[in-house]
């Protein structure tokens, strides 16, 4: 048995340190990528890419847990984490993540989607072992005190009333998402539903944290100025010490097939009328990819996109459109979010969105717009991987998301291989009118009956 058999680390796809490890791909020239996979015993993916322009490290922890693993009572548990985290373990009290990771010239940030949780710190390589024990301390021991929970419930309800509740265009999102999925969990918002907010129990909290922060439902992304055989016996130190867990209840609902146009009308108080589509499309692993990414700078990336054309610049019938795709683990759906002016008319609006997919379907895209949006994805990619923070985001959204960080090496050549017809025969696929859900907000002078309730008393209790 050698030492990498006895720490427990399963190297895949490569050598043991020591040996000749890099990864190299076409697509960066000759000098290659220098990427290092590991498995530790206790199931942590971790993936390390050598940056030695300057002397600093990013670091993105993925937990593979979101808005999509929640249920009936326990909504927005996941964002709700996102915020826990940073308060503190045994050996490190609340307040100590931060004050440390500044006092070494530190910094860091937390995400939360539908699909995943992503703790991001940024660092000078000298603080590495800094940076992965307290990383692996607050996956393994955080604590929950009921005080500071009761606070940070306060604080999320905010959040939510602020970000949802008195946002039109978030509020027509929320209710568009929550009708478009009749069954599968992609119709949970991220922040969670206001009872369930205020109503989580302690043990609420201790069965989500020792479900799923465990380390074989994490993949570790280490990019930066770092010695790669170091720096994965630094992660086998700290975090190899937790044992595996359980694997998390698999997501093993799929949505049934939508076979009508659903609609939703919403009155609010608000000057301009709202319009928003959702279609089904596809998961981010799909090899369709590429393709639906590129339409979607077609439609709505940017000024020059059709969308914004033919709907703002030329008919003048909205004041801003926009929309995307969230890549996920199973297929979601592709937005498309308008503004319209003061007493602008939505059928007129819808008609002349109905004109433009139908001429989508029809025709397809033009030579001229695909090879512009080939360009933007080009420039974005190149621009994201010239940074460690870039290298870090990306090779975490393939590994994770779609399923093998290897991809991330092939992503400019499978882009550029994307045709005309690649691109028809996706949007064929997603934007069919049976398949989109629409929602209208109508501005009204005053709230009336229906309007923002008052906060309700937390009804959860300390278990």
């Amino acid at each position: 048995m050698d030492i990498d058999e006895a720490r427990g680390l399963k190297w895949q796809g490569g050598t043991p340190p020591g040996s000749a490890t890099v990864r190299a791909a076409p697509s960066f020239g000759a000098s290659g990528a220098q990427v290092h996979a590991a498995t530790l015993g206790n199931g942590l993916q971790a993936i390390l890419w050598c940056d030695h322009k300057i002397p600093n490290v990013a670091l993105y922890n993925w937990v593979h847990v979101g808005s999509r693993n929640e249920g009936a009572g326990t909504t927005g548990l996941a964002h709700f984490f996102e915020h826990m985290m940073f308060n503190g373990t045994p050996l490190h009290p609340q307040g100590d993540f931060d004050r440390l990771m500044e006092a070494h010239g530190g910094s860091n940030n937390a995400w939360t989607s539908q699909d995943v949780t992503v703790y991001q710190d940024w660092f000078p390589s000298r603080a590495l072992a800094l940076a992965l024990e307290l990383e692996a301390d607050r996956v393994a021991n955080l604590q929950l005190v009921p005080e500071v929970v009761e606070n940070e419930r306060k604080v999320v309800y905010s959040e939510r009333r602020l970000r949802v509740d008195d946002s039109n265009a978030a509020t027509l999102e929320e209710q568009v998402q929550a009708l478009a999925f009749l069954a599968h969990p992609y119709r949970i918002p991220v922040i969670g539903w206001p009872s369930d907010i205020l109503s989580w129990t302690m043990a609420d909290l201790r069965s989500f944290h020792s479900t799923y922060y465990a380390p074989n439902n994490c993949t570790l992304i280490l990019v930066g100025d770092i010695d790669p055989d170091h720096g994965l016996v630094l992660v086998d130190k700290y975090f190899g010490v937790t044992g595996a867990r359980p694997p998390p209840p698999a997501v093993r609902t799929r949505e049934p097939e939508q076979t009508g146009e659903r609609r939703l009308l919403l009155p609010r108080a608000g000057q301009n009328p709202l319009v928003q589509y959702a279609y089904h499309a596809i998961a981010a692993a799909d090899p369709r990819e590429p393709a639906l990414n590129l339409l979607q700078t077609i439609l709505v990336g940017g000024d020059a996109a059709r969308l914004n054309r033919a709907l703002v610049e030329e008919q003048r019938l909205a004041v801003a459109v926009g929309g995307g795709w969230p890549q996920g683990f199973d297929a979601n759906v592709f937005h498309i979010q308008a503004t319209l002016p003061a007493g602008g008319d939505t059928e007129q609006f819808e008609a002349a969105v109905d004109g433009e997919m139908d001429r989508l379907l029809q025709d397809g895209v033009s030579a001229t717009e695909l090879q512009r949006a080939k360009n933007i994805a080009a420039a974005d990619f190149w621009r994201g991987i010239c940074t460690i923070d870039g290298k870090a985001r990306l090779l975490g959204e393939y590994a994770v998301m779609h399923g093998d960080h290897r991809r991330l090496f092939v992503a400019p050549e499978a882009y550029d291989a994307v045709t005309r017809e690649d691109v028809l025969a996706v949007a064929r696929a997603v934007f069919n009118p049976t398949q989109r859900t629409v929602g209208v907000l109508q501005p009204r002078e005053s709230p009336g009956p229906h309007g923002l309730p008052e906060p309700l008393e937390p009804r959860g209790r300390p278990a």
